[in-house]
């Protein structure tokens, strides 16, 4: 079996040498999602809660694209440049993950890509046919 490349206009494009998503067997691995409107391709003005919202919007379209959708996912890694704002984004991704919701590591780095505050990537599942 060979990896197989998932992507959607209903995502945020590329903004390197990199994929949306891929999938190998049943696994799916979805990049840093940033706050991009895939409409306009701009970013979120610069609220932490705006912008958590925008990469689940965009992770989930990636998903439905994969015939997923957020249940399947079984880790997220959630990237911030400012750890003292993790309520904030931990109440929005609370309203996307309500039950059952996946393993998390959460992390505080220096900067992100286009100044984002946040990225969330996710490691999703299919069921075994």
């Amino acid at each position: 079996m060979t990896k197989k490349i998932i992507s959607t206009d209903l995502a945020p494009a590329a903004i390197g040498p990199y994929s949306q998503a891929t999938e190998f067997h049943n696994l799916i691995f979805i990049s840093g999602q940033l706050p991009i409107n895939p409409a306009t391709g701009e970013m979120l003005e610069a609220d932490i809660e705006k912008q958590t919202r925008q990469c689940l919007v965009n992770m989930e379209a990636i998903l439905k694209e994969a015939g997923l959708e957020l249940s399947n996912v079984l880790k997220t890694t959630v990237l911030m440049t400012n750890l003292k704002q993790f309520a904030q984004m931990n109440a929005v991704y609370a309203e996307f993950f309500k039950e059952n919701p996946p393993a998390r590591a959460a992390f505080e780095v220096k900067a992100l890509p286009k100044d984002s505050l946040v990225e969330i990537e996710a490691i999703a599942a299919k069921e075994a046919k």
